[in-house]
């Protein structure tokens, strides 16, 4: 009774998964589809708890409340500026638990191996399923074991250096050791080395050995990556998180395991691969962690930023047909989305052409403006993405750029040896004027430095962006 239920359950939980991934495409159907994860998670671990094979009920409890708790304060404190630390923290723990339940299939595996039939036949739950095991549906468990650990550890640390590169605690500029791939390479052929005598002898050095081998490959990888390139690793730790869970979800015969597992890893895929495209890198190289660096001398960038005041800019604006804003980490970091929207509002209601230009990898996380713009109500049909509306910037009289400094860089055309080079990037320079939303002449998260910013149609507009903003709402006549 209690199985058939649980399998029940699990098909539901399935579909309300996939139904959620489905809804979260678009943006009047996110709300809805945040709903359908949340309706299958919750009985997903209900099916679970109550599922054959459970345990120590009281620690389950005790584990869902204090995670839960846990979670609870996490999201009532963090910010939206730091939504892709946290998501990099999200997918370290899904490795991290990835590791620990390898661990414990393993440490199952010998008891089990050491008892007789008798004792055996007494055990019940996972312990159960690993006695009836034959000897070669051992030696494939301890294959699922090992790339299950393996997948984790890579996970776990590689998501660990991607938040501390974004929370600013680790140098966001690519490094490698001493041996940059080949390091990678060695630690790879040692574990599939370990993976043979652990296949063979279920060695727990073996499982311990290549934990080390992953952990560093994990490292090293995203330290080899560039902060330029941190929204692509963030979707690859996506991914990788997911086939972690799906290579568990096998070691332990849990369907829905497998089945949640492949979705995520799949979609990370798949989303890593679109963002690439979009950067003009190569699959390949995102995933063995080299891209990022540059190739030579970068070129010298000359001329001197000119600022403008908010009056200045006001006049532009109120003179202006057609208007493209282009947010990117700073709008985030300054919670000017509001402003955004009031001034979008306030423009619209002139009559003028208003909309948003939205580069794939704008922000720090997939996705990351439109999350804002949603937030602050500015209208889905207006915000377009960079293949849709990059041809438009000619006709443009006023391009205005918030907080942004890669996406719109013409180094990515320019210079061959810049870190960027061959990125597709929102060509706003070729409007009639540019206004740069910027807080000082650094040059940002990435270190990397923007001609935008000595053209002659541009003008910066320094400061704080939504002190800035507001600034100009009252000029808007």
């Amino acid at each position: 009774m209690a199985y058939g239920f649980t399998t029940a359950a699990y098909v539901v939980a399935a579909v309300l998964f996939i139904l959620s991934l489905g809804g979260l495409s678009g943006q009047e159907s996110a709300k809805r589809a945040v709903w359908y994860g949340i309706v299958g998670m919750a009985l997903a671990v209900a099916a679970t708890l109550y599922g054959p094979g459970l345990g120590l009920w009281w620690l389950s409890v005790a584990l869902i409340v204090g995670g839960g708790a846990l979670g609870w304060i996490v999201a009532q404190r963090v910010q939206m500026t730091e939504m892709p630390q946290l998501v990099a923290a999200m997918h370290s723990l899904v490795g991290l638990a990835a590791v620990f339940i390898g661990y414990n299939t393993h440490i199952e595996m010998i008891r089990v191996g050491g008892m007789d039939e008798a004792a055996r036949a007494a055990l019940d739950g996972f312990a159960a399923v690993v006695a009836h095991k034959t000897g070669v549906e051992i030696s494939i468990l301890r294959i699922e074991t090992f790339l299950g650990v393996f997948i984790g550890a890579v996970t776990f640390t590689g998501s660990v250096i991607a938040f501390g590169k974004l929370a600013g605690k680790v140098d966001g500029k690519a490094k490698k050791l001493p041996g940059g791939h080949l390091l990678n390479a060695a630690a790879a052929l040692a574990s599939i080395a370990l993976l043979v005598v652990y296949l063979q002898s279920g060695s727990t050095l073996a499982l311990i050995g290549m934990t080390a081998a992953a952990l560093f490959i994990g490292y090293h990888l995203i330290m080899g990556i560039g902060g330029a390139d941190m929204p692509v690793v963030v979707s690859m730790l996506n991914s990788y998180s997911g086939w972690a869970a799906a290579a568990i979800g096998f070691s332990l015969s849990n369907d829905l395991l497998i089945v949640v597992g492949a979705l995520v890893g799949s979609s990370g895929a798949i989303l890593s691969y679109i963002m690439c495209k979009a950067m003009n890198r190569s699959f390949v190289s995102v995933i063995l962690g080299g891209f990022g660096g540059t190739s030579g001398p970068q070129m010298e960038v000359t001329g001197e930023q000119i600022a403008i005041d908010a009056e200045g800019v006001a006049a532009a604006l109120n003179d202006a047909d057609s208007v493209i804003i282009i947010p990117g980490y700073g709008m985030a970091v300054a919670q000017a989305q509001q402003s955004v929207s009031e001034l979008t509002r306030k423009l619209r209601a002139k009559g003028k052409n208003v909309r948003f230009a939205i580069h794939p990898v704008a922000g720090r996380l997939p996705g990351h403006m439109n999350v804002l713009l949603a937030e602050a109500k500015v209208p889905y049909d207006i915000v377009l993405e960079m293949d849709e509306i990059n041809e438009d910037f000619p006709e443009t009289d006023v391009a205005i750029v918030i907080g942004s400094n890669d996406i719109v860089n013409p180094a990515a055309q320019e210079d061959p040896n810049s870190p960027i080079a061959g990125m597709p990037v929102l060509e706003c320079w070729k409007a009639k004027q540019v206004f740069v939303s910027k807080r000082g002449q650094g040059t940002g998260y990435s270190g990397i430095e923007n001609p935008l910013f000595y053209k002659e149609n541009t003008r910066m507009f320094y400061g704080d962006a939504k002190k800035s903003l507001d600034s100009l709402l009252p000029m808007i006549e």
